[in-house]
């Protein structure tokens, strides 16, 4: 069957959540200071309303197999945004989806006209840190700007 990339909608709160808590879940990652405990979280339409953002889901046959999105950075003011909850359900890994919803996000940062793609990851997420780097994210020694995600322990940047 086909993957199905579209916008987020309300329906996708709670099947969204359970694939980011899983996912962390699975990692022993389930901490404080990330998405887990983030109220956000839960209610990831309404986070991605604003001017400057967006979220993509990625489906199949009606099922959601996770999503990414692009937010400006909070407390800043350079011309930056993040990549934020870029996260499958683990049967979906390993299939190009995560390839082409990073894709969507870049293009999205671009058209916009964001100047660098900043995201914070683990160092424990083997794979995510490998899509990154192919996508052309180098590793950055701080964080940048106060995204809350104080436990994150990898910071990568795009120059777009």
């Amino acid at each position: 069957m086909a993957i199905n990339y579209r916008l987020i909608e309300p329906k996708d709160n709670e099947a969204l959540s359970r694939v980011i808590k899983t996912s962390l879940e699975k990692l022993d990652l389930a901490l404080d200071g990330t998405v887990y405990t983030d109220e956000a979280t839960d209610f990831m339409f309404d986070g991605y309303q604003k001017e400057g953002s967006v979220y993509f889901i990625a489906e199949e046959d009606g099922k959601l197999l996770g999503g990414s999105g692009i937010a400006a950075i909070p407390n800043q003011e350079d011309n930056n945004c993040e990549l934020q909850r870029m996260f499958l359900n683990e049967d979906a890994r390993g299939k190009g989806i995560g390839q082409a919803l990073m894709k969507k996000c870049i293009d999205f940062a671009k058209d916009f006209g964001y100047e660098l793609v900043y995201l914070e990851t683990f160092g424990d997420m083997h794979s995510a840190r490998k899509l990154y780097e192919r996508s052309g994210f180098k590793y950055v020694e701080e964080s940048i700007g106060n995204t809350g995600h104080f436990s994150c322990n990898i910071y990568m940047t795009l120059n777009l």
